[in-house]
């Protein structure tokens, strides 16, 4: 024997008053208050009202004035106006309409309630509050079972401590998370942060975002292909295709990891890390396995650690770790630094540059420890100059005007006619050594104090003798472009973004139906077939997501130039 399917359930009622009015209402009871509500029960679901109109054969109502609808401890609505469906489980409510759940408060002017998806619409604008924020759109959908809210068009969560604008976001309110999609910011008192898809945790104000997202600071704005910020830390992280942009000092900082600490005003970045600051009409550029940028605009500190290099149109060097203080114009270059300027190759145990501030043209450089200057000559060979340091002054242009090498210096000098015939090789020692320079090269050398010079016959000096203790040519290290500064460098194998995937494409509020079908509404109903057909307007959809990018990009980039 098969078993039979229950019937469905008719809408039970009570009521002080009930009455019939045929001409006016044919076929309904007319219920009406007079010291308690009016009261439907179907299925789980409970209304109050204080007038009805109940079409008991067709299991439909329409409820007016103060009416309350009650699911469980899930859903308490209360509007002006509702109507119900008992065998589509199809409710409409509207005018002054709030639905309360146990975190949250939807407010509308009509909204549509489908009982079987357990899901709420409206389309014509609403506001869901919290305990701490408020969510604006045009339109939106709560989802019961997963507490869900998809907010689509125009959509504004504005909290205490920060603003959200997006396409579409969808919140779940039981966790306070929020999903961005299409282009989407979040503005705080200090700072800002765009995404074309991110995900954002309103409890703990923090988030991570893919898809051209970007953080500005004050004076700095933070490009990556993935970037995670914590506003109660004031932390921002970031991994792949780096970019941090510094307004304040002109410069531009790229790699493949990075940590920015707001408060302490720090920048830690890898993996391929280049730090390019402009002077003057050039740039330099630093490149280390590690660079840590710290201090306010006005007293930067810049740190490399680990293989630095350093490129500048007419200066380029090598270093183990490098110290750029930009408040002072030193840079300060340790660890078997070397420096070139022009042909001329300086060598000791640690280099200091050394920046003109009001200018920012080179002003001087000083070598300390084991100096050594080496210039290859025109044909063969190698001009030499060591002592225990050394003192270079630049010109206007950037060019090496003069050298000063002091205590136990040395040379060794070819010289040249003006046929550049060698005339012969100069070795001499003195306490100290004065160079000056002409194009790049030396024009004059001043000895000091009792030198000793002498000038060979080229047969006449060997060749083992021809370079000087502590002599190391390395111009096949020298970096003669800015993609040089990479050319020692492992190849790199950059993580894979998990990302955020886009939002599922749910099944339509109002499926698809002919225009004249109306299923879910009653003939008595106050709306018509074309309410309940889907609308465009209603869903973003993947390709549509994409869409409309200049709605808050091109406001960001009119932001930072109002900050410069």
């Amino acid at each position: 024997m098969l078993a039979q399917t229950p019937s469905p359930k008719k809408i039970d009622y009570t009521s002080d008053r009930s009455y019939k009015d045929e001409e006016k209402y044919p076929g309904a009871f007319i219920l009406s208050k007079i010291e308690k509500q009016v009261y439907f029960n179907h299925e789980g679901i409970e209304v109050w009202c204080d007038q009805a109109i109940f079409y008991q054969e067709e299991d439909f109502f329409k409820a007016y004035g103060n009416v309350k609808m009650k699911q469980g401890d899930t859903i308490n609505m209360t509007s002006n106006y509702a109507e119900y469906n008992g065998n589509t489980k199809f409710a409409f409510a509207s005018t002054d309409v709030k639905l309360k759940t146990p975190s949250t408060t939807l407010t509308t002017d009509s909204l549509f309630f489908n009982r079987k998806k357990q899901q709420a619409f409206y389309r014509s604008g609403g506001k869901v509050e919290d305990t701490s924020s408020t969510i604006t759109s045009i339109v939106g959908r709560y989802f019961m079972k997963q507490k869900k809210y998809s907010f689509v068009n125009d959509v504004v969560v504005t909290n205490p401590d920060y603003i959200i604008n997006s396409q579409q976001i969808d919140y779940y309110s039981e966790t306070r998370n929020a999903y961005l999609y299409g282009p989407s910011t979040i503005t705080n008192e200090n700072s800002k942060i765009y995404c074309e898809r991110g995900y954002y945790d309103m409890e703990n104000d923090k988030g991570y975002f893919v898809q051209n997202s970007q953080v500005f600071y004050e004076n700095r704005k933070l490009e990556g292909d993935s970037i995670f910020f914590n506003k109660k830390k004031n932390f921002a992280s970031a991994t792949n295709n780096i970019k941090v942009t510094d307004t304040a000092n002109q410069s531009v900082i790229k790699g493949h990891y990075a940590e920015i600490f707001k408060e302490k005003d720090s920048l830690f970045i890898t993996k391929r890390a280049i730090a390019s600051m402009k002077q003057e009409t050039d740039s330099i550029h630093i490149h280390s396995d590690t660079l840590m940028i710290t201090g306010k605009p006005e007293n930067r500190i810049i740190r490399g650690f680990y293989h630095t290099k350093m490129y500048k149109s007419d200066m380029n060097g090598k270093c183990d770790s490098i110290h750029i203080n930009e408040k002072k114009g030193l840079t300060q270059m340790i660890g078997k630094p070397v420096v070139w300027s022009g042909s001329n190759q300086m060598t000791g145990d640690s280099i200091h540059l050394i920046n003109n501030r009001k200018t920012e043209k080179m002003d001087s450089l000083k070598v300390f420890y084991n100096a050594f200057m080496i210039q290859k000559d025109s044909i063969e060979g190698y001009n030499q100059v060591k002592g225990k340091e050394m003192y270079g002054l630049f010109r206007d242009d950037n060019q090496l005007s003069e050298v000063n090498f002091i205590k136990n210096t040395e040379t060794i000098f070819y010289s040249r006619d003006e046929k550049q015939n060698l005339i012969g090789i100069s070795k001499a020692i003195s306490s100290s050594i004065k160079i000056l320079f002409e194009d790049q090269t030396v024009s004059s050398i001043y000895y000091n104090t009792n030198p000793e010079n002498i000038l060979y016959q080229e047969n006449d000096f060997p060749k083992n003798a021809r370079k000087l203790r502590g002599f190391n040519w390395r111009g096949d290290e020298q970096i003669k472009s800015k993609e040089d500064l990479f050319s020692d460098d492992e190849p790199l194998n950059l993580p894979k973004i998990k990302g955020i995937s886009l939002p599922e494409e749910e099944e339509h509020f109002f499926e698809e139906r002919d225009k004249d079908d109306d299923e879910l509404l009653n003939q008595n109903s106050r709306l018509k077939p074309e309410t309940l057909q889907h609308r465009e307007t209603d869903t973003t959809t993947k390709d549509s997501i994409s869409k409309h990018k200049e709605l808050i990009n091109i406001p960001l980039k009119e932001k930072q130039k109002e900050k410069k």
